[in-house]
């Protein structure tokens, strides 16, 4: 899944019914046996320790990932991901040290969090808060799942890096090379979200130091990452961080480049900085401006980031809707 759909923020998450998403009988009866299928493929192979054809197989099913980036349905891809994450998971007991499927559950467990269930339970808390205290308690723990696995990745290269990482964070940073990139980005942010909706928990909030460490490390090897998105982090980063030693000057400086890289393809640095940036000065006008561009934007224009957009567009809309909630006229 494209990293574009994180703009990384304060708030969180989690799943709705949606009407006329019902599943009917025979799509059920569908899904069932198509997992029984697998299950029965799953144990054959496993009985003949075949761990190369399972990982193999498994880096096929991960090098599909495409097919969700680039759906226009939302809400087909959150009923289709978890059965692709646990079939993803069924084949790491067999290859448990293969890195592309680590990184597919890292990036894929932490999609279906921020994009399902974090940022429906933003949605729904107006109106049910122990409905949207749920949904985030479910988010939380997929966000530590994901954790697992990006740490797990990582020290397929580096074993005991997590220790090394409490120890030294920048001594373990430095070791890591560009094409760890992506592991370093998606367990960064699994980590960083799962900080952010886990107030109650002190020992948690203070690896706050160990993301940013990932992050600048991950940023200083590759900015241009999946366009730009690194960038996207630190625009809430520095923002959201302004009293206690972040940069709204910083947050500036990682939109203004965000949007260089990102061509005009992602509105994910609109979005995150409005909600960040705009709403911490008061800056209104700003605020409706930029939601107003991310909204405008023709998702089907990049067609590899589309799902990525529509995501993001959708809690443009929902923010645009609190204006009265979030500034003070």
């Amino acid at each position: 899944m494209s990293s574009n759909t994180f703009p990384f923020h304060q708030r969180s998450g989690s799943p709705l019914r949606y009407p006329g998403t019902e599943v009917s009988s025979a799509a059920s009866y569908g899904r069932r046996l198509l997992s029984a299928v697998v299950l029965a493929m799953l144990l054959a192979l496993s009985s003949t320790g075949c761990s190369l054809i399972i990982r193999k197989a498994g880096e096929a099913l991960v090098s599909g990932n495409s097919i969700y980036a680039t759906d226009d349905d939302p809400d087909l891809v959150w009923e289709a991901l978890p059965f692709g994450l646990k079939t993803i998971e069924g084949l790491l007991v067999e290859a448990p040290k293969s890195k592309k499927l680590l990184l597919a559950a890292a990036s894929g467990f932490t999609t279906y969090a921020y994009g399902h269930l974090q940022q429906d339970a933003d949605f729904i808390e107006g109106d049910d808060l122990a409905a949207a205290t749920a949904l985030r308690a479910r988010a939380r723990k997929m966000y530590r799942r994901a954790l697992d696995y990006g740490l797990r990745g990582i020290e397929v290269d580096f074993p005991d890096f997590r220790n090394e990482l409490d120890k030294d964070p920048q001594a373990a940073v430095s070791k890591l090379q560009k094409k760890h990139v992506p592991l370093m980005y998606w367990t960064a942010i699994a980590w960083g979200a799962a900080i952010s909706i886990s107030k109650d928990d002190p020992e948690l909030s203070a690896d706050q130091h160990l993301v940013e460490a990932l992050m600048r490390r991950a940023l200083a090897l590759d900015e241009t990452w999946e366009r730009g998105s690194i960038h996207d982090f630190f625009i809430s980063y520095e923002g959201g961080r302004a009293s206690i030693g972040g940069s709204i000057t910083k947050a500036r400086e990682h939109f203004e480049r965000a949007k260089q890289l990102a061509k005009g393809l992602r509105v994910a640095p609109l979005v995150s900085y409005a909600e960040t940036i705009s709403v911490a000065t008061q800056n209104k006008k700003e605020f409706q401006s930029l939601l107003e561009e991310a909204l405008a934007f023709d998702a089907n224009k990049a067609p590899e980031t589309r799902i990525a957009n529509l995501i993001v567009q959708k809690r443009a809309k929902w923010l645009l809707g609190r204006m009265d909630e979030l500034f003070l006229d």
